[in-house]
């Protein structure tokens, strides 16, 4: 005889996901571009400020898609993830 597992029912509320990405975005300003990334070049890796959240003050670095200047306004589903160094860009800066 196989043993029975027990389980919790998840029932009458919302999905764990829904509470995980619900009123997470956050607004970031980008301060410095570090360089460009990507196969061809499409990606542009920025130093960001983060304006609010719990992270607010936080200086990170972030992989950004599309035009971007210094001075810009981005929106961030989430603020604990930085982006990895792009090799061989030691002190180089694109302004």
């Amino acid at each position: 005889m196989a043993k029975q597992q027990k389980t919790k029912d998840k029932t009458g509320g919302e999905s764990s996901m829904g509470k995980i990405t619900e009123g997470q975005a956050v607004n970031a300003l980008v301060e410095q571009f570090i360089g460009r990334t990507g196969a061809r070049g499409e990606v542009t890796q920025a130093k960001i400020k983060i304006l609010e959240g719990k992270n607010k003050g936080r200086s990170m670095r972030r992989n950004i898609k599309g035009p971007v200047k210094i001075g810009d306004l981005i929106t961030l589903r989430e603020t604990e993830i930085e982006a990895r160094r792009i090799k061989g860009s030691q002190g180089r800066s694109a302004s």
